[in-house]
């Protein structure tokens, strides 16, 4: 028989026969509310709160002024409450009171001034971005000692609201915890441990990053099972977490987090659990993670005179596609040593794909398991036929142009000859490299579960990092070398132009070829030094290139563009500088052929056809047509992008043929072939001005100008 399908609703998704629902809704089916709606201000209470989690705190629309110390804070909060699915009255916050102050206060305050404290410093760290290492250090302390002061008779209600500041200070960023105060942190974790043992199970100690849940001593049992299930968000929820005294299995869809705690003998006494939803509070110095991924944390705690036989916990792995477990280490928390130690923890065989370790003989220990990631990278594929055969070509016509350049050399003089034969150069050895490199010929396959090491060391990052392996780093360098080499002399080849532009009479200077030399040469080369000066290592090449393909990294592990990555300021920067140069030149090169000189001869001006034929030929012999990739860095819309990227493909892959027919066969075939001394170089129509060396003395008298083609370009 076919067991029907459940209907999720409210966005609900349905996995393995279970609706994953949204934190707002829960049941079998995610149609039971669990939220309280919206309340706007009334005449009983000036403050607005939004639609809230049941349990959770809202925050007020309502500000402190501009004028005020808690500028931008919330006025007030209030308690989601789960029994009648509607704000509690609220916690309202004095907007010149700081966390300093709250510090102070509290030796010698009052229960309900304790109370008052407590849930100020819930809405003092409400917004997790605006929190520094000293709002992180101060709320740690003012929670502690709230919680550590047994003798206060609204210890529920104080405990509520320092868990939610607690859960609030986990969700500020990690830079943060870099200056913060780590004994005031260490303090805290320990004082959670023994809060865990002395409150009842109360589900308004679930906030959205952790969570305090505890199991009372009635009858002996022989193990404690607990078990939080998935939901769309990774928070904290009271009906997600599960502490039962039998082992169940469920299925590894449902299940995030799984720990079960075993005694060698009945065991009738309290057991406290704390769950960290992250590692913020345990900061390691042997693992120093750099992708965004889950590291849970989970706290088991037991009274005085009481052992523990073994402490058994499974992890499911991030579910993310991109990627893969590589290994992981079962550890747990050395208060002494203040980082994770694999003492008494050992890992567990499985086929499934979950991390599962096995601890033994800690009382009271916060268990964790680190792992680390293979990214499961998408290696591009083969070059298609177009690109191979446009840089073939481009090979073949830039080869024919430098023999060509070199065989007219006398007809333009040295400067130009030497400009053009190294963007020929240059450029042919780039696309070479291209096409027989840009592919990476070692490829990291992502490995099987099965082959996950037996050994349990913890690991120094989450992200595993192969040392580098064969050519692809040389390649990359090698292709930024010479493309950035290609720009230079690109821009070299217009700023000659320019000078003869500027100096009819003189041209060039002397000196121009050297220090072209130096420059064309040189400047590449102290870019690409840089670049890999202060990016490579060989245990972790991906600093510098990239896995998908040989060439430059842009990415973070996020697959976001990153500044510092070296294809910004390795290549994009300096390459925007050329092109924006060359631009220029072009701009002053076409006005100055364009341009209508009265002095002139209407029979002499040059024809319109020919001079965008000229500025188009220098645009090619610049290379502008890379101006189309930095539209393509900001086209947003996905059929404009496409037609980019081929435009893109096109123009660059044919750059070399396109130098060809302008710069040989054009002015080849506007020669004579039967007399190869007479060949000349491309011609670019300028006015030329001629000078006497003395004046006609008549009063009517003008200098005399003529047309001639510039062929010293």
């Amino acid at each position: 028989m076919t067991v029907p399908s459940l209907l999720c609703e409210n966005k609900g998704i349905l996995q393995d026969g279970i609706c994953i629902c949204p934190d707002d809704w829960t049941g079998t089916t995610c149609n039971i509310p669990n939220f309280c709606p919206e309340q706007k201000p009334t005449p009983t209470s000036k403050f607005h709160f939004l639609k809230t989690v049941l349990g959770q705190f809202a925050s007020s629309v309502e500000r402190c002024p501009p004028e005020t110390t808690n500028a931008g804070i919330p006025q007030a909060s209030s308690l989601c409450n789960i029994s009648t699915h509607s704000f509690n009255p609220p916690n309202i916050l004095s907007c010149s009171l700081t966390l300093d102050a709250i510090n102070e206060g509290i030796p010698g305050a009052t229960p309900e001034e304790k109370k008052n404290l407590a849930s100020s410093t819930q809405i003092l760290t409400s917004i997790p971005e605006r929190l520094t290492p000293l709002n992180i250090t101060n709320a740690a302390q003012i929670t502690n000692t709230l919680l550590s002061d047994q003798q206060t008779t609204e210890t529920t209600d104080i405990a509520i609201s320092a868990v939610a500041t607690i859960s609030q200070l986990l969700n500020a960023s990690r830079e943060m915890y870099s200056s913060v105060d780590h004994t005031a942190i260490s303090e805290l974790t320990q004082t959670l441990q023994k809060l865990s043992l002395r409150e009842e199970q109360n589900p308004l100690l679930v906030q959205p990053k952790m969570a305090v849940q505890s199991l009372k001593g009635q009858k002996p049992i022989r193990q404690v099972q607990l078990t939080f299930f998935k939901g769309l968000s990774d928070n904290f929820l009271p009906d997600r977490i599960k502490l039962q005294v039998t082992e169940a299995e469920y299925s590894k869809h449902t299940v995030d987090l799984q720990m079960n705690v075993r005694f060698s003998e009945d065991f009738n006494k309290d057991i406290g659990f704390v769950l960290y939803d992250n590692d913020q509070f345990f900061q390691s110095k042997s693992f120093q993670p750099s992708l965004d991924t889950k590291r849970r944390v989970i706290s088991a705690n037991l009274q005085e005179n009481s052992g523990i036989d073994q402490v058994q916990f499974a992890v499911t792995p991030s579910n993310d596609s991109t990627m893969s477990l590589n290994d992981f280490a079962c550890v747990s928390w050395s208060y002494s040593k203040k980082d994770w130690i694999t003492d008494g923890c050992t890992k567990i065989e499985n086929h499934s794909g979950d991390a599962v370790c096995s601890c033994k003989k800690q009382k009271n220990a916060n268990f964790a398991i680190l792992m680390a990631f293979d990214i499961n990278y998408q290696y591009s594929e083969e070059l298609n036929g177009i690109s191979i055969t446009g840089c073939v070509l481009s090979v073949l016509g830039l080869s024919v142009t430098a023999l060509y350049q070199i065989k007219t050399r006398k007809s333009r003089g040295g400067s130009p000859t030497l400009l053009v034969v190294n963007i020929c150069l240059s450029m042919m050895v780039f696309y070479l490299l291209f096409i027989l490199g840009i592919n990476n010929p070692v490829k990291h396959i992502v490995q099987n579960v099965t082959n996950i090491s037996g050994e349990n060391i913890v690991p120094k990052s989450d992200h595993h990092k192969y040392s580098d392996q064969g050519p692809c780093t040389a390649i990359t360098a090698l292709l930024q070398y010479f493309l950035l080499a290609t720009f230079t002399w690109n821009t070299l080849y217009g700023i000659n132009l320019f000078l003869i532009l500027r100096n009819s009479l003189s041209g060039t200077p002397p000196w121009f070829p050297w220090v072209a030399m130096a420059v064309g040469w040189g400047l590449p080369a102290v870019i690409v030094g840089i670049s890999l000066g202060s990016t490579y290592h060989v245990e972790d090449p991906l600093g510098y290139r990239q896995e998908e393909f040989c060439w430059l990294a842009s990415l973070d592990h996020e697959q976001k563009f990153s500044i510092k990555k070296p294809m910004l300021w390795g290549f994009l920067l300096p390459l925007l500088l050329m092109l924006i140069s060359s631009t220029l030149i072009l701009f002053y090169f076409s006005y100055t052929i364009c341009r209508t000189n009265p002095k002139l001869n209407k029979s002499r001006k040059t024809p319109l056809k020919k001079n965008i034929l000229s500025s188009f030929s220098l645009a090619v012999m610049l290379g502008l047509s890379w101006v189309t990739g930095y539209i393509l860095l900001i086209a947003q819309e996905k059929k404009l992008h496409y037609i980019l990227s081929v435009v893109f493909c096109l123009l660059n892959t044919t750059q070399g043929v396109q130098i060809f027919i302008l710069f040989t066969l054009r002015p080849f075939l506007n020669s004579n072939p039967a007399v190869l001394n007479s060949l000349r170089a491309p011609e670019i129509g300028l006015y030329k001005k001629t000078f006497f060396l003395w004046k006609n003395k008549t009063p009517d008298s003008n200098e005399s100008y003529k047309s001639t083609d510039l062929d010293s370009i």
